[in-house]
């Protein structure tokens, strides 16, 4: 269970590391904390979704 926490751990804080760095790539212009903070909960959200991957892949 240690190494499964471990991991899920390094997943939510790369995900939210990749979405601050690729913020400025979004059509959001507020709440780059907030965002970057809940994006495994929002990514269920098609728009949000969508501005994640631009962030992620610099589209």
């Amino acid at each position: 269970m240690g190494l499964l926490t471990i991991l899920l751990t390094g997943a939510y804080l790369f995900g939210a590391w990749k979405f601050w760095t690729g913020f400025r790539r979004t059509n959001f212009s507020e709440g780059r904390l907030y965002l970057s903070l809940l994006w495994p909960f929002l990514v269920f959200n098609r728009s949000y979704r969508q501005n994640f991957a631009r962030a992620l892949k610099g589209q």
